[in-house]
């Protein structure tokens, strides 16, 4: 074989594929245009607001010119998340605290002081001395490694406030109105769920004792929480969370980013759904039973707390993101404060009395902050109504400034007005709600947080509290900008028009009067909400010239759609020709449900149908894997298979039931499937009991559910009688492992025999084997063959586990293995080992040697001796057993990666899981 490369004759040199060197000729490629942090308009409109001191000015743009710290935040429970910790402050930090660069101490990852727990950290040292340093190079592997399986989260400090004044409880409900990419919303799951882990443990004590058995001991952290929770827990279903996320956002790939960011949290009380801030309809509720005859009340949800962290023109971000120095202009604001203003109305109107609403954005602008927050409160009433509150003894130690009492606003020529009264004349996208109320309102109880206070980015962040209920008053002309009837606008004014409790066909005549029905063409003051509730039958063709009409209407109204925060460019894609998207027609009869009269309003009566489906243009789908795709039809709709429930006596459950031994403490009715004919194919999920009430109550309504559940077993092709056919996935066991009888359970006590289990795959159970297995080895040869769960119990001395711990174990025929990827894998190691090992897969040779078993010395076909003597019928695993285990680690990686790549996310990493 020739040599690559190298010299022709003449002594020309070549590269290795015999072409000429490169050329020299050829301009060199530039490098990236950083833009300059200068912006004249920018500094000027923040100079002149009086929101600085003269003397912290300099300081302020110093700051925001410097890159931001690194920071990130532990993740998941306290019991989970404070071990994490603990190897950080006591394995890493004490590394670089011995670092010296230039005659200095360098500075270590400090925690923020004002998060609870110590769970937040932030880190200034530069990358040039970071990249220099080997305790440094530790550090980050610990980081990657952690990040990589959801024990830490990479998030912006002054991100992490909202839901800290949110004072989320136990049980309540709440709503993330702009959730992607996720970040908040993570942390609101994990307020949704505090104390969980305590409450469960104490409740299976309790149940243990009454049958004269005991519980495993519990974590520290666990141990701390139990007093509090006997007091402050929710233990209406045996010390599960009854609380419920409901995570929204308008775009559909954004919302299956925010699905793969949340999905590590493993939470069967969160919902995903894709619809419009603005206009978010009402979700219902099932009827109450009643014991008269007469038809029961429609009944709505109204959340506990709701988060509007609103888009924004985010130029308080200009520290990492470099194009506001180039792109900031004050029509960016000008622009997005109606859509503020709607979202903010919206969410009081579904809040309940006594509740709040966290408004928040990533901007200084006073017209997308105060002026927001005073416009909203107008409409719903009054300070009577909607009350700001005062949370300055709230998260001591967070530096924070007040909310502005007086403030101007910049033109899109730059000029500045300050009031209403030198701008009316020409208004251009300034309208009189942008400056300070007449009435007075206590605006200084809003937090501003500017870079150079705690070197952070810039934020905003008000708490209202709704006094009671409202009633919004339409959008006056001289707050709008759009020249014709908005769709929030239009539905504001029916509900003014219908205020005596008629039923819905009176809000209808109301919006015949607001805009005259579209017969053949676009008339002049049509509303999207005339065309948008307009009943037409489910199985009645939506014609083209429909959507058409859509674009021009949305044109007319509107002449720019506003861009969302870190909203991706492309618009989700418009809907199916035969879809109904409102119906019934969620908002314009039903928008403020907060009216007594409102939710006495009878049901739309609906077609022949019992139920309407929200893709009647798709037939069932054939028999399918049920775990879900994103599917599209002609239009390229995105469409979600439906949410079905199982009956608790489904004879597939009762299979697991009996194999499992599951506790008859467990909820029997909280399981479902995704797919049209309601059996279970590949996959089973389990829900808490109020998400599975919406899912049901709301099929076919038209509300866009993206996501709800966990996966908590899936379908497994096994070969030995009498073995379940369904293993417990890894994101369910969380939830199930407390409830598993002690037939599936094996217990491990010492740090080497779960080393050996991580270090190896499939170690060998037959022969001698087990012998190699420690405390486990008797006990891994005894139980049947199947899934089982490993219980790390804590004990004391240096091969011992400061804290609990579960993992999915499998049994097959012959051998035994860890149902984890190797990504999980190597990051144990490092967490509990402070080791970088290489894994060993001891199936490799051993399944070669199943693969070519062909009979020999007339000895049956796959009975083929190995090196060592041994048959290849006494290897630890069949073909079966070991697509069970490849199935059990890569299943939810490569639906993950099907479902965020056909969403447009782009490619996902899935686990690495070798071939064989």
């Amino acid at each position: 074989m020739g040599r690559r490369g190298g010299y022709k004759r003449g002594g020309e040199k070549v590269s290795w594929r015999g072409k000429r060197g490169p050329r020299t000729d050829r301009p060199q490629r530039a490098d990236y245009d950083v833009p300059e942090k200068k912006n004249e308009l920018y500094e000027t409109y923040y100079n002149q607001l009086g929101v600085l001191e003269d003397s912290e000015k300099e300081d302020f743009w110093t700051c925001a010119r410097r890159e931001l710290p690194n920071s990130f935040r532990f993740t998941g429970s306290k019991g989970h998340a404070l071990p994490v910790q603990k190897i950080l402050k006591e394995r890493y930090v004490p590394q670089i605290v011995s670092i010296e660069y230039n005659g200095a101490k360098v500075e270590p990852p400090t925690p923020v002081s004002w998060f609870p727990h110590q769970l937040a950290w932030q880190m200034s040292t530069p990358k040039n001395v970071v990249r220099k340093f080997t305790p440094f190079k530790a550090f980050q592997q610990f980081l990657v490694s952690e990040t990589f399986v959801g024990n830490i989260s990479r998030q912006e400090i002054v991100s992490m406030i909202p839901p800290l004044l949110m004072d989320v409880k136990p049980g309540m409900t709440v709503l993330d109105l702009c959730a992607a990419p996720g970040s908040k919303s993570a942390q609101l799951i994990e307020m949704v769920h505090g104390g969980e882990e305590a409450r469960i443990w104490k409740a299976l004590r309790d149940l243990k004792r009454q049958e004269g058995r005991e519980v495993s001991p519990a974590g520290e952290a666990v141990i701390e929480e139990i007093k509090d929770e006997e007091t402050n827990g929710d233990w209406t279903d045996q010390g599960r969370s009854t609380g419920l996320l409901i995570a929204n956002d308008v775009d559909y790939k954004r919302a299956h980013m925010l699905i793969h960011q949340m999905k590590r949290l493993n939470s069967p009380n969160l919902i995903v759904t894709n619809h419009d801030a603005t206009m978010y309809p009402s979700i219902k509720l099932p009827s109450e039973s009643r014991s008269d005859t007469k038809p029961s009340p429609n009944r709505y949800l109204k959340f506990d707390r709701i988060l509007a962290d609103v888009p924004c023109s985010g130029d308080g971000t200009s520290r990492k993101n470099v194009n506001v120095w180039k792109d900031w202009q004050p029509g960016n604001a000008l622009g997005l404060y109606p859509t503020q203003v709607r979202i903010l109305v919206r969410a009081l109107q579904m809040t309940k009395a006594g509740g709040r609403v966290i408004y928040s954005t990533c901007s200084m602008n006073p017209v997308e902050n105060e002026a927001v927050v005073a416009a909203a409160i107008e409409r719903c009433g009054g300070s009577s109504k909607v009350a700001l509150l005062d949370c300055k003894d709230q998260l001591p130690g967070l530096v924070r400034k007040p909310g502005l009492a007086k403030w101007n606003v910049m033109g899109k020529d730059g000029s500045i007005y300050d009031s209403w009264a030198q701008v009316q004349d020409n208004p251009g996208k300034i309208v009189e709600g942008m400056f300070p109320p007449q009435d007075a309102l206590p605006l200084d109880r809003c937090i501003r947080v500017y870079h150079h206070l705690q070197d952070t980015g810039g934020f905003f962040i008000a708490i209202l509290k709704k006094e009671s209920e409202i009633k919004a008053k339409p959008e006056s002309e001289g707050q709008r900008l759009e020249p014709k009837t908005s769709v929030i606008a239009a539905v504001d004014e029916i509900e003014a028009k219908a205020t005596n409790g008629t039923a819905s066909m009176s809000k209808v005549d109301a919006l015949d009067s607001i805009a005259p029905p579209l017969v053949n063409d676009i008339t002049d003051g049509v509303s999207a909400a005339a065309r948008q509730n307009k009943e037409v039958a489910p199985n009645e063709p939506v014609s083209n010239r429909k959507h058409e009409l859509d674009d021009q209407a949305d044109v007319y109204i509107s002449g720019k759609r506003p861009k969302f925060r870190e909203e991706v460019d492309d618009p989700a894609p418009r809907g199916a020709e035969d879809r109904q998207v409102h119906w019934p027609p969620p908002p314009g009869a039903q928008l403020d449900i907060s009216r007594p009269e409102a939710v006495n309003l009878p049901e739309p009566d609906l077609p022949n149908n019992d139920t309407v489906s929200t893709t009647t243009q798709h037939p069932p789908p054939q028999q399918q894997p049920e775990d879900y795709k994103i599917k599209r039809n002609s239009n390229q709709q995105p469409f979600e298979e439906p949410f079905k429930y199982l009956a608790p006596d489904h004879p597939d459950l009762q299979s697991i039931y009996a194999f499992y031994d599951l506790s008859p403490h467990f909820p029997r009715g909280r399981f479902m499937v995704r797919n049209a004919t309601g059996n279970p194919a590949k996959s089973i999920y389990y829900t808490s009991a109020l998400a599975r009430d919406i899912l049901t109550a709301n099929e076919g309504t038209g509300m866009k559910f993206v996501h709800c559940g966990v996966k908590m077993f899936v379908k497994q092709d096994v070969q030995q009688e009498g073995t379940c056919r369904w293993r417990i996935q890894t994101d369910g066991l969380p939830v199930l492992e407390a409830w598993v009888g002690e037939g599936r359970v094996v217990r491990l006590w010492k740090k080497s025999t779960l080393k050996t289990l991580l270090v190896e795959m499939f170690p060998k159970v037959g022969g001698d084997g087990w012998r190699e297995l420690g405390e486990i080895g008797e006990r891994v040869r005894e139980i049947g063959f199947g899934c089982c769960v490993l219980r790390v119990e804590k004990g004391e001395g240096d091969d011992a586990f400061s804290e609990p711990f579960v993992l999915p174990l499998w049994r097959s025929l012959h051998s035994v293995n860890l149902m984890l990827p190797k990504e999980e894998r190597k990051a144990m190691l490092l967490r509990l080992y402070n080791e970088i090992i290489p894994l060993q897969d001891n199936s490799k040779a051993r399944h070669s040697q199943v693969d070519h078993g062909k009979a020999v010395d007339g000895k049956s076909e796959g009975v083929v001796p190995n090196a060592n003597g041994e048959k290849a019928e006494d290897a630890p695993y069949g073909r079966d057993d070991l697509q069970a285990i490849m199935d059990a680690t890569s299943d939810e990686e490569a639906s993950v990666e099907e479902n965020t790549g056909e969403a447009g996310l782009g490619e996902t990493k899935a686990f690495e899981i070798e071939e064989v």
